[in-house]
């Protein structure tokens, strides 16, 4: 049996149900240390532009440690927002057979990293993409300091086809890379008792009529994801009989509802939290995600999990593992007219959406937690292996 260790920031809703998996690996003995207690407790969040408090259990399941975080302004949105002093002792003392950490751009990541490279065998997990990378000198400057950090890695955990380019771009050969798919808990969100009567009755409280076609968005209200370009896209579109239903917060989202202001199709419910999202996701007959950047898209994922077809655009990092013509469409960003044909096409035919529908929920099977959890537990072991 091999003792992990894994480095991350703060308990996450997406990840914490991947670490319980992992502990349950025969071959594996597991402890995750947090740099920071954020989402022990109700925070605000940036980007929803509100005070957020999961209602999952974020903690269970898996051995964690809290690490001690002095930074003067701690969170994850600066480098200086992870520092913790008792980081590489208290490791130490757990005595890890392999450290995995997930992304390097915090101090405490970085320092990591070099402090245990050459000790112990380090794995790196990100999701990081070359989508937003644009030609110049700037390019080649940056691509030439994340080589000398991922100097300091054994191997990689990449997540799709995006990710591996990302990391072949940096230096890792093929030897030094193992595929663990960016996976939600599948089964949270497809066997969801009484979810479609729950949305059905949800519908009718904000006024949309049976058979009506929906269009939904659940994300951020951030310029990132483009809100802005689907209630474009939806205003010209030719059916005067869709509705499309936004769901989340954030700083755009004042300017949007006042937008909208007119529109008795578009509804605005605001930050809903994980517990309700199996139900939320119901609400579309497809989930669009036109971002103008998106290293991954895990809502996406959900929707995919939940049996709905996705439309989204082509900078969203999971587009080529998740998304073709079976259960979607592929668009270019900010562009409202290609994604308005786009629902205009889907939106037409109710039969062929919920056959769509039916795709995506088979093709995510394979991106679920199960198989991550067994496919991060061989890649240890062999690196374990071989570092012996």
């Amino acid at each position: 049996m091999s003792k992990l260790a894994i480095l991350n920031t703060h308990p996450i809703q997406y990840y914490s149900p991947y670490y319980r998996r992992l502990a349950q690996q025969p071959e594996l003995k597991l402890r995750v240390f947090y740099g920071w207690g954020r989402a022990t407790e109700e925070t605000y969040d940036l980007g929803f532009e509100e005070d957020v408090s999961w209602d999952i259990p974020l903690l269970d399941g898996y051995e964690h440690t809290f690490l001690e975080n002095t930074a003067s302004d701690p969170g994850t949105h600066h480098f200086w927002g992870i520092v913790t002093p008792d980081l590489v002792p208290t490791i130490e003392e757990w005595r890890p057979d392999a450290l995995l950490v997930f992304g390097w751009n915090f101090r405490a990541h970085l320092r990591a990293l070099r402090h245990f490279h050459g000790r112990i065998p380090v794995l790196f997990r990100g999701d990081s993409t070359l989508i937003d990378e644009s030609a110049g000198p700037r390019r080649w400057v940056r691509r030439g300091f994340l080589r000398w950090v991922y100097r300091h890695v054994d191997h990689a955990l990449y997540v799709g086809q995006n990710n591996r380019a990302y990391f072949e771009a940096h230096g890792f050969a093929d030897d030094w890379l193992t595929w663990i798919p960016h996976a939600i808990d599948n089964a949270r969100f497809a066997d969801a008792p009484e979810a479609d009567e729950k949305a059905r009755r949800w519908r009718h409280e904000i006024g949309i009529p049976d058979g009506a076609p929906v269009v939904l968005f659940a994300g951020k209200l951030v310029e990132e994801k483009a809100p802005d370009v689907l209630l474009d896209a939806f205003v010209s579109l030719e059916t005067d009989e869709s509705h499309l239903v936004i769901v989340g917060s954030g700083p755009m989202e004042e300017a949007l509802r006042a937008k909208m202001e007119s529109h008795t199709r578009v509804h605005f419910l605001g930050f809903q939290n994980q517990s309700r999202m199996p139900v939320v996701y119901r609400l579309g007959d497809l989930v669009a995600l036109p971002s103008r950047s998106e290293t991954w898209g895990l809502a996406v994922n959900e929707a995919m999990a939940c049996g709905r077809p996705v439309v989204v655009s082509e900078r969203v990092g999971c587009t080529p593992d998740l998304v073709d013509e079976t259960n979607g469409r592929v668009v270019p960003p900010d562009d409202a007219d290609a994604l308005a044909c786009a629902l205009d096409e889907l939106l037409a035919n109710q039969d062929h959406l919920q056959s769509m529908g039916r795709r995506s929920a088979k093709r995510i099977e394979d991106w679920s937690i199960d198989v991550a959890a067994a496919r991060t537990a061989d890649a240890v072991q062999a690196t374990v292996k071989r570092d012996e």
